[in-house]
């Protein structure tokens, strides 16, 4: 089997393509509530022939595309959920639910996957093997790659391989990074909870002013990736939000404190994890405060297999051409398609949606944030490519 012409078979889906994406945009749901999105998107694969799993990992779904000839499975993989985001945009398709939107294109990789599903029935025929097509709910920092995994979406059957896609508008329309190595870095979340003791603002001799501890935490916090991560390595440490006090005149007696930890390696965020706790008991005891700190994991490092990053490139040359196909610098920016990583080899793509001709070039999400439709089929047509082509080269 040769690989079909899948890029001109999807921009005759175009319209679909696009009539589906403006549906969930106007219809945005947060992590873990995707009713509508996986009603929609379980309609579809069943009309397509789909074995269609609902409910896995709580709201996402799992279709399975048969091909009339043995072979091994292959994964493809879209999230559905959106973020607690007011539109401001004022296209027609807008969000029609206050306070959230489809700020990162995920309705986006929902579509181009229904389109990849599309493709590959059509010539399910000829197909050695099968597609597990997998649309995940909560990858904004909630765990849905975690949930589907632990619900069995990888069970049965197994995916030799799998491949992702996520829209980006920092490239231009059509262009694609396909690659091995690191491609995003693993996340982290931070929670300090710092205690002191409470007072009046006029006797702060009696108090222990948890603010005045803060603020010496925060300063040192600024040398953990300066002073102790090797200048070649890549970190980054944000405290994103600070809350504590009540009144002008009272020492506070607790600050709450928010951020992030972002690394390409494991040796580097056990090193920053290391010396932000050497760094909070050393000031808390110094003045004599004390202090709580929960690290929760959001996601690992993408980091894309050799073997399989060869066929999305090739799918992508295939796809676009060989000019359009660039190396994409790694981003501190991280995806929870890395836990599928943990099990399966895969590559995780990066598909272009910007143009600044047309003002859509805003970043990712904000709330003015749109995309050039016209990447829906080329990302379509990439997936069904890939798909293809790793289950003809395994055979």
């Amino acid at each position: 089997m040769t690989t079909p012409d899948y890029r001109t078979e999807a921009e005759g889906l175009a319209e679909q393509l696009v009539a589906w994406r403006r549906d969930l945009h106007q219809h945005p749901e947060l992590g873990y509530r995707e009713t509508r999105t996986a009603a929609l998107v379980a309609r579809v694969l069943a009309d397509l022939g789909c074995e269609v799993r609902p409910g896995v990992g709580r709201t996402g779904v799992v279709g399975l595309l048969s091909g009339g000839r043995p072979g091994p499975a292959v994964m493809l993989r879209a999230d559905m959920d959106a973020l607690p985001i007011q539109e401001e945009s004022e296209a027609p398709y807008a969000s029609q639910t206050p306070g959230v939107m489809h700020a990162c294109g995920h309705d986006g990789h929902v579509a181009m996957l229904l389109g990849a599903a599309t493709l590959l029935a059509r010539h399910a025929a000829t197909l050695p093997g099968r597609v597990l097509l997998l649309f995940q709910p909560a990858e904004e920092g909630d765990g849905g790659a975690a949930a589907m995994i632990t619900d069995g979406a990888l069970a049965d059957p197994v995916p030799a391989a799998a491949f992702g896609l996520h829209l980006w508008n920092s490239m231009p329309l059509g262009r694609v990074c396909a690659q091995a190595g690191p491609l995003m870095a693993s996340a982290d979340i931070l929670r300090i909870h710092i205690r002191g003791r409470g007072g009046h603002g006029a006797l702060p001799h009696e108090a222990v002013d948890a603010i005045a501890v803060t603020g010496q935490v925060l300063s040192a916090l600024q040398t953990i990736v300066s002073r102790n991560v090797d200048p070649q390595e890549a970190a980054v440490l944000t405290i994103g939000t600070v809350r504590g006090g009540a009144a002008f005149n009272i020492i506070a007696d607790q600050v709450a404190l928010e951020g992030t930890i972002r690394t390409f390696s494991a040796a580097v965020r056990e090193t920053v994890l290391t010396r932000l706790r050497v760094l909070l008991d050393g000031i808390t005891v110094g003045m004599g405060a004390s202090y709580t700190l929960a690290v929760q994991s959001v996601a690992p490092t993408v980091v894309n297999d050799s073997t399989v990053s060869e066929v999305a490139r090739a799918a992508a040359v295939q796809v676009v051409g060989n000019t359009a196909v660039a190396w994409c610098p790694p981003m501190m920016v991280s995806e929870d398609f890395a836990e599928y990583q943990r099990y399966v080899p895969a590559c995780f793509m990066m598909l272009g949606s910007g143009n600044v001709d047309l003002g859509l070039n805003v970043g990712h999400h904000n709330p003015r944030f749109d995309f050039d439709e016209r990447a829906l089929p080329i990302g379509a047509a990439l997936l069904a490519t890939a798909a293809t082509r790793f289950l003809v080269e395994s055979k």
